[in-house]
């Protein structure tokens, strides 16, 4: 059993890197753009700027610039993702996009990059081929990252962040920061979770499976990644060539195989944009970062990184890691969720509501079949999420 897990997981690796057009094949021009470019290409003015974390990493964050004195909008993309991510909808017209519509509503909009991705592979002393460098988890995007790249921000313009929003694990690094780092929520005017995770004991579809394999996993993560899986490299492109190729049925293919994860919405999906897709997705993670999850499913808590109990009490003088205190965010807050998101579970969701001190804002997506990834690419994500949530945005003091 314990093999079939593993060649599964292989095989949903490669076949989820896949359906990437090759530098052979006829492909479309928006696979050779970067955020920057795709921004520009929209008609719309674009920045990059660098952050320097506090233990050493340098981050690229994008931004659309507004008029001066704009309101600030903060987009976090999620696990295996980049600033691109919120751009990439765009191709089915610059409405689906959540960071054009933000920039059209007038704000200044910033995209952040974690520690690991495409665009921030920079650290201070530490190269991308040093195990050191992949040492990390959403905890230290938490404590770290997301503090470095708002007060940026801020220092940048001279206000508070009008709004911070977050997707899928940029939902958990915000509980981590609101958690371990409580006066980081006062430079923001409020927070918004789309697809909210943080207590993942009800995950459902693949990442099922490998819950009870928690130790072969490691070890499986360690041996694929050196520290890193999934990075956007040309030797994932060349593995897409041979378990993707670019007829439609193909693609159907591997984006089903992305269902597995996400959960099955096959109406809300453009399967012609899965060749893009996957030139910009995956972008590269830790290991530890996936690892971190299947703890949480194995536990039931929000906590911090086990490392087993003789390290534990090294680090954290207990034997088990410290619970996240999420009743600490006090800034105003709204959780958008939906039912058929299979990585951000209601029962999930409601554990995360009662832990909060100050009750959020729910709004559930009105489509029942609503996946984790309609977020980002459903052809009609602009009516059932982007417009209500600007509108909120619009609305919040």
């Amino acid at each position: 059993m314990k093999n079939v897990i593993i060649v599964s997981l292989l095989i949903w690796t490669f076949s989820y890197a896949a359906s990437a057009r090759l530098m052979f094949e006829k492909k479309d021009p928006n696979t050779e753009l970067d955020t920057a470019k795709l921004i520009k290409k929209a008609g719309y003015p674009a920045e990059a700027h660098v952050v320097l974390t506090d233990d050493g990493y340098l981050l690229m964050m994008h931004r659309i610039p507004g008029k001066p004195g704009a309101p600030t909008i903060y987009l976090q993309h999620g696990i295996i993702g980049s600033s691109a991510d919120w751009i990439l909808n765009a191709i089915q017209g610059n409405e689906n996009s959540l960071a054009f519509l933000l920039a059209d509503a007038g704000y200044d909009v910033w995209l952040g990059n974690i520690r690991g991705n495409t665009y921030s592979r920079g650290h201070v002393s530490l190269s991308t081929d040093d195990l050191m460098y992949w040492n990390f988890s959403w905890h230290e995007v938490g404590i770290y990252d997301l503090p470095a790249m708002i007060n940026y921000i801020v220092n940048m313009t001279g206000k508070p962040l009008k709004a911070y929003v977050g997707y899928s694990m940029g939902t958990t690094c915000f509980y981590v920061m609101g958690s371990e780092r409580p006066e980081m929520l006062e430079l923001m005017q409020s927070s918004y979770s789309l697809a909210p995770i943080a207590f993942v004991k009800h995950f459902k579809g693949f990442l099922r499976l490998l819950e009870p394999f928690s130790n072969e996993l490691r070890l499986f993560l360690h041996v694929m990644g050196e520290g890193e899986i999934l990075p956007q490299n040309f030797a994932i492109k060349i593995l897409s060539k041979y378990f993707c190729s670019i007829n439609h049925m193909e693609e159907k293919v591997c984006s089903n195989l992305m269902f597995t994860l996400t959960g099955f919405d096959n109406l809300q999906f453009n399967y012609s944009m899965m060749p893009v897709i996957s030139t910009h997705v995956p972008a590269g993670a830790s290991s530890k970062m996936v690892f971190h999850y299947v703890q949480e499913m194995r536990s039931g808590y929000f906590r911090q990184f086990d490392y087993g109990e003789a390290a534990n009490m090294l680090k954290y003088n207990n034997l088990e890691p410290p619970s996240y205190d999420v009743s600490k965010i006090k800034v105003p807050h709204t959780i958008v969720c939906a039912s058929n998101d299979w990585l951000s579970q209601p029962a999930d969701v409601d554990q995360l509501i009662s832990k909060l001190s100050i009750k959020p804002t729910v709004y559930k997506v009105p489509y029942e079949n609503f996946n984790h990834v309609d977020y980002l690419f459903a052809i009609n994500a602009s009516k059932l999420v982007y417009e209500p949530l600007i509108r909120m945005i619009n609305e919040s003091n």
